[in-house]
């Protein structure tokens, strides 16, 4: 029995990433090795910088999110972009502990929309981030907290 569990969660990783692929994603373990200096950012300039793009608002992105979570050890969020040309989506809460929640690359025909659910400290502004080109798009929403979180 040990043997087909320890099988089982070799297998895991593999369906996961094939799960991504067929969606349109890549994970960024199978796309490239991200800086580790990028996951210590603490604001937007600092994503920005550690990507090599110049940040820049816009009406272009959308972020979708409860007004206010109860929990916020699950907090469902979301972020889809109209912008030309976009090949990545992001999610980020400098409030958090680590700012940058995740990266998600996509596949040139991909829809650029990604929704999932995050762990958040406190009360705060979620940022929806999109690369088009050499800019990192973002736009904005506050979701307030009541209870728990990752604090």
């Amino acid at each position: 029995m040990h043997a087909r569990r320890r099988r089982i969660l070799q297998i895991l990783p593999c369906s996961a990433a094939g799960w991504l692929l067929a969606a349109g994603t890549r994970p960024a373990c199978a796309a490239q090795a991200w800086p580790a200096a990028l996951f210590k950012s603490t604001s937007l300039e600092q994503i920005a910088q550690g990507l090599g793009l110049r940040l820049q608002a816009s009406d272009a992105l959308r972020v979708t999110g409860p007004e206010i979570a109860e929990i916020g050890a699950a907090v469902p969020v979301g972020v889809s972009a109209s912008a030309p040309g976009v090949d990545m989506l992001g999610l980020a809460v400098p409030k958090n502990p680590v700012a940058l929640v995740g990266l998600f690359e996509l596949e040139p025909d991909a829809l650029p929309q990604v929704s999932t659910r995050i762990k958040m400290a406190q009360s705060s502004h979620v940022y929806g981030l999109a690369r088009s080109g050499g800019t990192l798009l973002y736009a904005r929403r506050m979701i307030k907290v009541t209870v728990g979180g990752c604090g």
